[in-house]
């Protein structure tokens, strides 16, 4: 098992992310290559995104999951863009969105 993360910060829809990149945690037997992503919202602390409410996703995928993105940032993005468009993620941004008058 390997430590050893590349880490990235961006930012997505005004909310500060840090990106876990671990493209060889694990390799098994017949070398496939178990990759581990992890992303955390930064600031604000925590901050709730289309792919986790707590605002820390841990993601376990095979490395070759990656092919076709230039790199873990543009997965991430894809992954967030894609992941708010559903009705949950619209609604909880709406409401967050509105001033509360009480």
């Amino acid at each position: 098992m390997k430590k050893d993360y590349s880490i990235t910060r961006t930012r997505w829809n005004g909310i500060e992310i840090e990106i876990r990149w671990n493209a060889d945690y694990l390799v098994y037997d017949d070398r496939t290559h178990m990759a581990h992503l992890e992303v955390v919202s930064v600031s604000p602390e925590r901050a709730p995104l289309p792919i986790t409410e707590t605002g820390y996703r841990s993601h376990f995928t095979p490395k070759a999951a990656m092919e076709g993105y230039d790199s873990v940032l543009a997965f991430v993005e894809a992954w967030l863009d894609q992941a708010s468009r559903s009705p949950e993620w619209r609604a909880f941004d709406q409401a967050n969105r509105q001033l509360s008058l009480f």
